[in-house]
């Protein structure tokens, strides 16, 4: 059973909200928890996502950010045990393919991704559009508008 509380994150995030509404429909699944990440607002519109890859290399793993969808994908190379020679008599590091899908809010853009001290970081950032901005409209002073009614001496005579 899952016990996680999304509540707060609704209160404190922007851009995010479908994202929170679909983790909070996914089913309690431990599988589905590797590998961990973050989510953090660093930013009024800035976010940051960092997935923990320990063990992973760069070139072995990939990035796609399609429509709305940003796809993090790692597949580990199993070759390295061949060139060291050495017989693994335990293996405790998880090193298993993996693919996380997030779903971004519109708007939202990934500027950049980093791969440091095994945490791979995504930066993303929210840019409205200027035409769905909200824009400030000037009130006139002036004589009220009068109601315009089109043909009406016409039709009393009709």
């Amino acid at each position: 059973m899952r016990t996680f509380d999304l509540t707060p994150f609704y209160r404190s995030t922007v851009g995010f909200d479908r994202l929170f509404s679909l983790l909070d429909q996914a089913p309690g699944d431990t599988a589905a928890g590797y590998p961990p990440y973050n989510i953090e607002r660093t930013g009024e519109n800035a976010y940051r996502i960092s997935v923990a890859v320990s063990g992973f290399a760069q070139d072995e793993l990939s990035i796609v950010a399609k429509e709305n969808t940003l796809t993090i994908k790692g597949e580990k190379v199993s070759n390295d045990n061949v060139e060291k020679k050495s017989e693994v008599l335990y293996r405790g590091i998880a090193a298993r393919a993996f693919e996380r899908v997030f779903q971004l809010a519109d708007f939202v853009l990934v500027k950049n991704a980093t791969l440091e001290n095994g945490l791979l970081h995504v930066d993303l950032v929210r840019e409205i559009p200027e035409a769905k901005k909200p824009r400030q409209i000037p009130i006139s002073a002036g004589a009220p508008a009068q109601p315009v009614i089109e043909n009406s001496g016409e039709k009393a005579a009709a």
